[in-house]
């Protein structure tokens, strides 16, 4: 079967809602690939920086409790940062950040099928090295899987982050980008042409989400369009990380990951590909009809 690596942030998420007040719970977009992935029977490890404080210990708990493996070597004397999460009357999450990123080089799994990693791990320095270390040097044995997800308030202008996230995406089989990400990063562009843009770079398949509106999947056989099923939303955090690993999770299912797959994912067709994002979709969908990054398990999405 394999394992899965998620390499990158798990933070403490500080929410504020619409009424004023304010709730903590586990949070950081790669730590939310890793949860779910392990909740739809996925086994996965998480190579991360947290404190050893009460907010890391939260962050532990609530991982190994849903069946994520942290990797050792994770928990440093650092405080475990801070996402500050204000909520809109539609649920939307604008977020600012109180973050170090550093890894250590530490043992890890051996030859993982697929290995994820995105946001702030791939761009913020020191860290953002060993990321791009860690993701080149498994590209012989995995598939490597990255989502953007940008923090304007932590990465600086987009000029400045472009060269490095497309360098990212071009080391990826598998892409995934919001359309915020897309029209931020490359104002001028549309995001439909930049996904198209960027699947002629490496990647076998490359993903636009667009909330509500749907996603847009692009590969060698042509373009899919998928409509997102109509739930009632709680709120959006996570919402992108549910889809990253629903969309994993449905190539898993086809035996399409892992190193010596890359020429069947390349070739995925435009049919095989749509089941996959409609998968991805149901899964995000079960995660904005509740409040938090609290995705499924498999038997909630079936």
């Amino acid at each position: 079967m394999g394992d899965a690596l998620v390499v990158g942030e798990a933070l403490v998420d500080v929410v504020t809602r619409p009424d004023g007040t304010l709730t903590e719970h586990p949070g950081g977009s790669p730590a939310n690939v890793a949860l779910g992935l392990a909740r739809l029977g996925r086994p996965t490890h998480l190579l991360t920086r947290l404190g050893d404080d009460d907010r890391g210990r939260l962050v532990r708990e609530h991982l190994t409790r849903s069946g994520v493996h942290v990797v050792e070597g994770s928990v440093t004397a650092a405080p475990t940062s801070v996402a500050r999460a204000v909520l809109d009357a539609d649920g939307v999450a604008t977020y600012t950040f109180d973050l170090q990123w550093s890894l250590p080089r530490v043992p890890l799994p051996p030859d993982p099928l697929v290995v994820h990693t995105g946001s702030l791990a791939a761009v913020l320095q020191p860290g953002a090295a060993t990321v791009e270390r860690i993701v080149l040097g498994a590209r012989h044995h995995a598939t490597v899987s990255y989502d953007p997800n940008l923090r304007p308030d932590l990465m600086g202008a987009p000029v400045a982050v472009r060269p490095q996230v497309e360098a990212m995406v071009a080391a990826s089989d598998v892409v995934k980008l919001s359309e915020e990400d897309a029209l931020w990063l490359a104002p001028g562009t549309r995001p439909e042409h930049l996904v198209e843009q960027w699947l002629g770079t490496g990647p076998a398949l490359v993903v636009l989400t667009r909330g509500a509106a749907g996603a847009t999947a692009v590969c060698r056989d042509g373009v899919v369009d998928v409509p997102s099923p109509a739930v009632e939303v709680a709120d959006t955090v996570g919402a992108g990380d549910s889809f990253t690993a629903g969309l994993l999770d449905a190539l898993w299912t086809a035996g399409l990951l892992g190193g010596d797959r890359r020429e069947d994912l390349t070739a995925i067709g435009c049919q095989r590909l749509r089941e996959a994002v409609e998968h991805a979709a149901r899964v995000a969908a079960v995660t904005v009809s509740r409040p938090g990054a609290d995705p499924p398990r498999r038997e909630e999405v079936a």
